[in-house]
């Protein structure tokens, strides 16, 4: 009987695991079954982009997985049940129940529940493709009105920041606000504050410092200070969330949702599954939390395989690194900012800036794609084959932690 591997979520941490899976597993132990909630992979780095006017690559999963030997099933997850290992998802054709000997979860995480009072039913965010097509309509329609329309983008983290650039850079008669809770950039260094200042000022982007927002309405943000800020359009950034099916489903999950893992980015609670990207609540070669990046989906991504195949197949385990070293935010299509951390996530002095640094992460993100868009890529003529024992099935072999002794690599 074949090794059920199910793999919920096809972003940057689902997809690349589910190919190098492929890659290095015998189709005659094992089969890899994908669950999408759409037919094409999303290249979340890049929603902001979408919202703003351009176009983004969106290649087919059927076409990312022809050749692999991976079952792709476009549907959506509604609960998960460990203890049966069973996956309940509703799909066009009324959907049903996905078994599964080993869980993948990937299902990353989605713009955070708004507790601000009208922020849900208002502004829009960046966080999935529907919600950034919505925008972007928006935003056309407000480039067709006379006079334009105001631009509200509420949070100044990476997402907020790369929102508001973007959208100011591609369609410079609207007016750009940028709402920052505290000093603008804090998490960077003095130099790359500066520089993100400049950029704000090149933009013609209103910066709104120390400014909390108490609600949102259909033409206005009422702040906390009794300000009331006229708005066309309010983007909400302000933080992302986990949802909740993992802990519904009874996995031991950290306070904002993640399912807690450990070192090999299995669950302390149920070790049939595993868990990756923005869904695994891991802790770093630091000792504190990944934070949730394409960074961390790549790394948790790598030590998950390297868990599930050494388990399977009775190899040792490589211990990969799981290290945060950078920020990387961009700012319009030639200016950037990289900001190198330390072990605290604290910003280092020095940074890299400009065309230099959108060049670096264009380069990485073109680079994500290609990989996860090429699995087939370097498949050895001989895959690893299960070592399960005489009478156990790899499945069970697996839940109960045989094989797969784990070293530094």
């Amino acid at each position: 009987m074949k090794h059920r591997i199910v793999v919920l979520g096809a972003g940057y941490a689902g997809a690349y695991a589910a190919g190098t899976l492929a890659r290095r597993l015998s189709p005659a132990d094992t089969e890899i079954t994908v669950v999408n909630a759409v037919p094409d992979f999303v290249q979340r780095l890049r929603l902001h982009r979408l919202a703003a006017g351009r176009q983004i690559e969106a290649p087919k999963l059927a076409d990312v997985f022809a050749g692999t030997g991976i079952r792709l099933r476009v549907a959506r997850v509604t609960a998960v049940d460990p203890e049966r290992r069973v996956v309940t998802v509703a799909d066009a054709g009324g959907g049903g129940e996905v078994g599964y000997d080993t869980l993948l979860y990937a299902l990353g995480s989605r713009g955070a529940d708004h507790t601000v009072p009208g922020a849900a039913e208002h502004a829009f965010d960046v966080a999935a493709r529907p919600s950034a097509l919505r925008l972007r309509e928006r935003l056309d329609g407000l480039g067709r009105r006379d006079g334009g329309g105001r631009v509200l983008v509420v949070g100044d983290g990476p997402t907020g920041i790369e929102t508001a650039t973007e959208i100011a850079e591609s369609r410079p008669a609207l007016p750009v606000a940028l709402i920052a809770r505290g000093e603008l950039g804090a998490r960077l260094s003095a130099g790359a504050r500066d520089h993100l200042r400049r950029a704000c000022d090149r933009l013609r982007i209103t910066v709104l410092e120390h400014t909390a927002v108490d609600a949102v309405e259909a033409t206005r943000v009422l702040c906390a200070d009794g300000t009331a800020l006229a708005s066309d359009a309010t983007v909400w950034t302000a933080g992302f969330a986990v949802g909740p099916i993992a802990a519904a489903g009874g996995l031991e999950v950290a306070e904002n949702g993640q399912i807690v893992v450990d070192r090999t980015m299995r669950s302390v609670s149920h070790p049939s599954v595993y868990a990756v990207g923005d869904s695994a609540h891991a802790i770093g070669d630091n000792g504190r939390p990944l934070p949730m990046s394409c960074a961390s989906a790549g790394h948790t991504g790598r030590q998950a395989v390297e868990a599930i195949v050494g388990r399977l197949t009775g190899r040792e385990i490589a211990k990969t690194r799981l290290v945060h070293t950078y920020n990387h935010i961009s700012l319009g299509r030639r200016d950037g900012i990289l900001q190198p951390v330390d072990d605290e996530g604290r910003a280092k002095p020095r940074y890299i800036g400009g065309r230099k640094a959108a060049g670096i992460k264009a380069g990485i993100l073109t680079m994500s794609l290609w990989a996860t868009s090429h699995p087939t890529f370097g498949v050895p003529r001989r895959r690893h084959r299960s070592a399960a024992a005489p009478g156990t099935t790899a499945g069970e072999a697996a839940a109960r932690g045989e094989g797969g002794r784990v070293v530094a690599s």
